[in-house]
């Protein structure tokens, strides 16, 4: 084991430059090289004809049956192609700005093509060929990523050199009764067969392997956090009362779903225990989580205690702060609202009823984070939307209080695998329920031919009062873009709608300015709202009845979706209007999916398939892990097993005593520096 830690200039081959030039790609031990995986293989597994799908990239024996036809076209480029006869089918064989192969051809001679086939044209777009009869004994080839001096070839060959040398000292971290239950070939054979599969039964056993390895050491990671996180931060029992609590819950305004009843039973049992509440709250556009998070707030309330809810805008603050003066119009709760606009006398007097605890719920936006925001007794912690803040900014409000139960609220669907991944630390609660009377938008998808009847359906909305949001993927012109921006579509509906004020908003817009236009939009002072994706999260306008979005298959599913959310919030019947014109098969897919449901959990998880873990969230702050073999959106099933088997063993005497779990320990142990800031 030790073996495998000492710096890659061991392996023969390796000297210090080449060491050097390895760090780059992440390997610095030979270790690191081993478990340096192809990121894909190419197979030269001859395949037969008649089983081949359209697209499919494949191999193929047979021999010359033409002569070879060579054409030129734009500068330097051409065109090659000759037919082949495959058994009975003869097939046309197309390379592509390689003339110098026309020479090398002969009627009747035997080769062996690899590239993508064209079932409709009968033909193969190849990338290989190999003349004779094929010669390679490994029909998959692993393909590696490589930077600067390396090739995949010089790469694949220092790897096979410490595969012969260190093969036989690849540690064992699984645990034999894991391995023996899940039928998991050694780990020595899985590190050589991804490297070296004879077959694909070997490249599929090792893939077996290391999704496995990847996913329970990554839960492992997760479920000692959180038990470490319970142990330091023990929160407080709320001694609240069951009986006052149900009385309110059933003096609300409209009964719960069954979504609603579950995830609050959740809440109240978080509450009640002695450890520190960390729980996702996630729910459709609609769904009802503030009167889940109300009724949190009451609880803390009857127990003398403070809340304070945090969101991204003021509008939406002012929303939330009117929407919760309500539910408590009858109850002895008393809240305040606290934002930027809250300034002089008026704000030095609200901060001290907060301190001295005579306001029970405090709700806002960034303000409540400020040095001069001090609490009495602050209990329970929410943030909005939790995704628009920095987990400083989350941190900073709950230092506010002494350990406080927190809950983060989204109306991003989150598919369950990724829930399980990006918060793996928290508890996740799901209302997957609409409220019983709430009208399906109704979903269309228009060409952009069709926007004068698109435009006459909106002047018909805004003649029975309705209003109208119209969606740009840019703000101005692009040279690159060939897209609507905000700024000429306002400028087109101004003319049009001469008699309806229309606004503009986008990002580039300072902060007061886009919540002088919101408030404008909300108060029915402007009828159509152009604007980028800035509206995507938040306001509540129940009068506008209509969402229109140019360029509609420039946006993921959850992203329209959320737009979508942004109407139907009255009693009106509303609509959402998709205007593209897809050239892609995964455009057309995404207009297709829209018009068929409302279901956001249903589109989170679709849209997941579509673009992959990584764009789901966003590259840059995805909080996703990065595997090397597990594949979150088709490895769901092994996620949901590896966390089971990790929650077992973290909270099992045996997995700290026994020696078959010594490795796993260790490896478990090396992660606890990497953890003292985020278990702070």
């Amino acid at each position: 084991m030790e073996q495998l830690t000492q710096p890659v200039t061991e392996v023969k081959g390796i000297g210090e430059a080449r060491a050097e030039e390895l760090t780059d790609l992440g390997i610095h031990s030979i270790r690191d090289l081993l478990l340096y995986f192809p990121y894909r293989y190419e197979d030269f597994q001859v395949k037969d004809l008649t089983e081949l799908k359209h697209d499919e990239r494949a191999t193929l024996e047979g021999k010359v049956h033409s002569e070879p036809s060579l054409r030129y076209f734009g500068r330097k480029k051409s065109r090659l192609s000759i037919k082949v006869l495959i058994g009975r089918y003869l097939i046309t064989a197309v390379f592509f700005n390689r003339a110098f192969l026309k020479k090398q051809f002969s009627i009747g001679q035997p080769i062996t093509i690899t590239g993508k086939w064209d079932q409709h044209r009968m033909t193969i777009n190849a990338q290989h060929v190999t003349f004779g009869h094929p010669e390679k004994s490994e029909t998959i080839e692993p393909i590696y990523s490589v930077k600067g001096e390396w090739s995949v070839k010089r790469i694949r060959k220092v790897i096979q050199q410490a595969l012969i040398q260190y093969s036989n000292v690849i540690e064992e971290i699984l645990p034999i009764d894991l391995k023996a239950q899940y039928k998991l070939i050694d780990r020595k054979d899985a590190v050589r067969w991804i490297h070296l599969p004879k077959s694909h039964q070997h490249l599929k056993q090792a893939r077996r392997y290391f999704v496995y390895e990847e996913l329970l050491l990554f839960q492992l990671k997760m479920q000692w956090w959180r038990k470490l996180e319970k142990e330091r931060t023990a929160g407080e029992k709320r001694p609240f009362n069951k009986n006052e609590v149900h009385a309110f819950i059933k003096s609300l305004p409209f009964p719960l779903t069954g979504a609603q009843q579950r995830v609050t039973d959740e809440f109240l049992i978080d509450l009640s225990s002695t450890y520190r509440m960390n729980r996702l709250l996630q729910g459709d556009v609609g769904s009802g989580k503030t009167v889940v998070a109300a009724i949190g707030m009451y609880v803390a309330a009857t127990a003398g205690m403070q809340s304070a809810l945090m969101v991204p805008t003021e509008i939406l603050a002012e929303q939330h702060y009117e929407s919760l003066t309500q539910l408590f119009l009858h109850e002895d709760v008393s809240i305040a609202l606290l934002t930027s606009s809250v300034k002089g006398k008026k704000r030095k007097e609200l901060l001290q009823h907060v301190e001295t605890g005579d306001i029970d719920i405090l709700v806002g936006t960034h303000a409540l984070i400020q040095d001069d925001v001090n609490f009495n007794e602050l209990a329970l912690v929410i943030t909005d939307e939790q995704h628009r803040f920095g987990v400083n900014q989350r941190k900073v409000l709950r230092k506010k209080g002494i350990n406080p139960d927190v809950l983060f609220m989204t109306a991003t669907p989150i598919p369950r695998t990724l829930a399980i991944s990006a918060f793996g630390d928290m508890d996740v609660s799901t209302i997957d329920e609409m409220p019983a009377g709430r009208k399906p938008i109704e979903t269309y998808w228009a060409k952009h031919s069709m926007l004068d009847r698109v435009l006459t359906f909106i002047e018909k909305e805004l003649s029975r009062g309705g209003q109208a949001y119209v969606i740009c993927p840019l703000i101005e012109e692009s040279d690159k873009l060939d897209v609507q921006n905000a700024i000429d579509v306002h400028v087109q509906l101004q003319n049009f709608f001469n008699g309806y004020n229309v606004g503009l908003m986008h990002g580039r817009l300072p902060s007061d300015e886009k919540e002088q236009i919101m408030t404008m939009f909300s108060e029915n002072n402007v009828q159509i709202l152009v604007s980028t994706t800035v509206v995507e999260v938040g306001v509540n306008v129940p009068n506008a009845t209509v969402m229109v979005v140019y360029d509609a298959e420039r946006f993921g599913l959850s992203q329209l979706h959320q737009l979508r959310g942004r109407v139907g919030r009255g009693d009106d019947q509303s609509y959402c209007i998709l205007i593209a014109d897809p050239k892609s098969d995964v455009g057309k897919e995404r207009m297709q999916i829209m018009t068929e449901t409302n279901d956001g959990f249903e589109l989170s998880q679709r849209d997941l398939e579509l673009r992959g873990p990584g764009d789901f969230f966003g590259k840059k702050q995805s909080g996703l892990p990065e595997f090397k073999v597990a594949d979150l959106v088709h490895d769901y099933r092994a996620l949901e097993v590896a966390r089971s088997d990790a929650a077992a063993l973290i909270y099992s005497k045996e997995f700290w005593e026994s020696q078959k779990y010594k490795l796993l320990r260790g490896w478990l142990f090396e992660q606890v520096d990497e953890w003292d800031d985020k278990l702070d």
